[in-house]
């Protein structure tokens, strides 16, 4: 996007007030500048900037600030008196569009500024403007960096070091690449705030700097609480099973990069199964596998009484996202957010719409990892093959798994393998999930702890025979699962 051609067509044209939503703030008046000076092809035109701390002052020419101009309303009547070509740039002027008077003087100053003479720019990090002033408003978005420009940033920031250190910045070429490719989405200001964080803090550029450069990037664009960054991903070797699952990740982890010629960006999979038999792991697990960030989509807090709100909070949750491209996508237990019914008046329905006008479109590499415990709640436009690469089902893990699973549990918490069963554990937890499983050797722990004994193979399996475990309790709606996903899903193991 070329920003100083469509700003001058926006400045060009018979339009009065111009909306600018932008983080960065002095680079777009540093634009605005240019062209109001003439710069690319741009009508030389006075240019004032107005603030309610400093007032009036014109900023094409070195004068001082009218300081007794800081009044809002006042502003704007002091605009509409002056018979004369200008650009005013009032920042921040969002909190005063509440107020009827000066929604009126925008208005008059629109109506009688039709030959496109006066310009009134309003610049700030949001603007909601009432309809019928946004009837007579152009709004301007200033594109953010591009490769180009953050590669540009990037060498910016390797000279300064130099300059001031000893020696060079050490580069590696492959994370020199994937840095500049991970501050996409940033302001040029922030770019440089972090690309200057990653490079002063060693001098040098490594694949160790790009974890924090992700948290400090989803950190600065956070916005509310629907998304969330999981700082803590999970290695392959933490999680039991799922051969299948981990080999079909492993095949795509350079596609999701967009450098393998001829193949797309995954779209992502869904995970369906029984309660407590890895899924959420699995999500975190993928993360892990693909060498990307993994952010979390909570439905629950997108909703909003208001109309339209939960689908505005949605779609900037989603972008969020593509912003933070290479990720992992995670949505836990998808039905409680997307299951469609007759009593919510549309809202579902609304909510999937977005999502899957999104999941058809999205240009970045999110890989969406979504998982269900209920596959009769989801609408079946959202399971049609071709809407996700895979659905893969988690089912009760097998005997090898469960001596896996047991394994892992054990040495994470401190103890000596060799002096256990693992064999015998295995074969009494069969119908465990892989939470049930824990969950014993969390209470058999508890229990000896209080009796000042230690953990034996014995108090583990009295502990284990005393569970009744999911899949005895709900036998019928496990088998009716089983029986819908046989056919239908790939199996995970």
């Amino acid at each position: 996007m070329d920003n100083r051609h469509d700003l001058n067509v926006i400045l060009s044209s018979r339009v009065a007030i111009i909306l600018v939503e932008t983080l960065d703030e002095k680079r777009f008046l540093g634009m605005l500048l240019e062209l109001s000076s003439g710069g690319f092809g741009g009508r030389k035109k006075p240019m004032f900037r107005w603030s309610v701390t400093e007032g009036l002052r014109r900023i094409d020419l070195d004068m001082a600030a009218q300081s007794h101009n800081t009044d809002p309303t006042g502003i704007l009547k002091h605009i509409l008196a002056v018979d004369a070509p200008g650009i005013y740039a009032l920042l921040d002027f969002h909190p005063y569009l509440d107020d009827p008077v000066n929604i009126r003087l925008l208005k008059d100053i629109a109506v009688e500024s039709d030959d496109g003479a006066r310009k009134v720019v309003l610049v700030s990090h949001e603007l909601k403007m009432p309809p019928d002033l946004e009837r007579l408003s152009a709004r301007f978005e200033i594109a953010l960096p591009d490769d180009n420009e953050r590669a540009s940033i990037v060498t910016d920031v390797v000279r300064e070091w130099n300059a001031e250190n000893p020696g060079r910045v050490k580069v590696d070429p492959h994370a020199e690449d994937l840095l500049i490719r991970n501050l996409a989405g940033l302001t040029r200001a922030d770019t440089a705030r972090l690309a200057h964080g990653a490079i002063f803090a060693d001098g040098a550029i490594a694949a160790s700097d790009l974890p924090n450069v992700m948290k400090a990037k989803y950190e600065l664009l956070n916005r509310h609480g629907a998304l969330s960054f999981e700082y803590e991903t999970v290695r392959l070797s933490d999680v039991g099973g799922l051969r299948n699952l981990k080999r079909w990740l492993e095949q795509r982890r350079a596609a999701l990069s967009g450098n393998v010629a001829g193949l797309e960006p995954p779209k992502g999979l869904m995970l369906i199964g029984v309660q407590g038999c890895g899924k959420s792991l699995a999500a975190k697990a993928a993360a892990g596998i693909l060498n990307v960030p993994l952010l979390r989509l909570d439905f629950g807090a997108l909703y909003n009484k208001f109309h339209g709100e939960t689908e505005r909070n949605l779609r900037e949750s989603l972008q969020q996202a593509e912003v933070m491209s290479p990720c992992v996508l995670w949505i836990d237990e998808m039905e409680k957010g997307l299951a469609t019914d007759s009593g919510d008046s549309g809202l579902s329905r609304r909510v999937l719409g977005t999502f899957l006008t999104w999941m058809s479109e999205k240009k970045r590499s999110v890989f969406v990892v979504a998982t269900a415990n209920n596959i009769s709640l989801l609408p079946p436009e959202l399971v049609r093959k071709g809407r996700f690469d895979e659905i893969f089902f988690v089912d009760l893990p097998d005997m090898k798994t469960r001596e896996t699973i047991i394994q892992i549990h054990l040495q994470n918490r401190g103890s000596e393998i060799n002096t256990f069963d693992l064999a015998t554990l295995a074969d009494t937890t069969e119908g465990f999930s892989g939470a049930e499983i824990e969950q014993g050797i969390l209470s058999a722990m508890y229990t000896v702890n209080a009796n000042n004994t230690g953990l034996t193979t014995d108090s583990l399996l009295a502990e284990f025979e005393r569970t009744k475990p999911l899949s005895v309790v709900m036998r019928e709606q496990i088998e009716e699962l089983r029986y819908w996903a046989a056919e239908r899903t790939v199996p995970a193991d």
